[in-house]
């Protein structure tokens, strides 16, 4: 019976895994965000990120003395903190992803 339901909860997680894989590259990250996207970003989003910078970071300092006993403190801030402010303050008005926009250079010819 235990050999049964192992396999069948293996099975499960093996095609949850195989299915959840390809959603990461079937999206295409929007560069070009509309005004739309940036005004929601601007309105709801950055606020929602900056309490989630505010929380991570009271939850990081209450976390601090057993992550550090642990020997993750620095991976504790990347998460708790960092992460957070890097979605808040570097990431582009409507983008999707974290950082700053890619700058394109254009040259002239003379």
């Amino acid at each position: 019976m235990t050999r049964k339901i192992s396999r069948t909860l293996m099975a499960t997680v093996a095609a949850c895994l195989l299915a959840f894989s390809s959603l990461g590259h079937a999206r295409a990250i929007d560069e070009s965000p509309s005004a739309l996207a940036m005004t929601t970003d601007a309105v709801l989003l950055r606020p929602v990120l900056l309490a989630t910078t505010i929380v991570g970071s009271a939850v990081y300092l209450v976390s601090l003395p057993f992550s550090a006993l642990g020997g993750n403190a620095g991976e504790a801030g990347e998460v708790l903190v960092v992460g957070p402010a890097k979605a808040t303050f570097v990431r582009c008005l409507g983008c999707s992803r974290s950082g700053r926009k890619a700058e394109t250079v254009e040259q002239s010819e003379d």
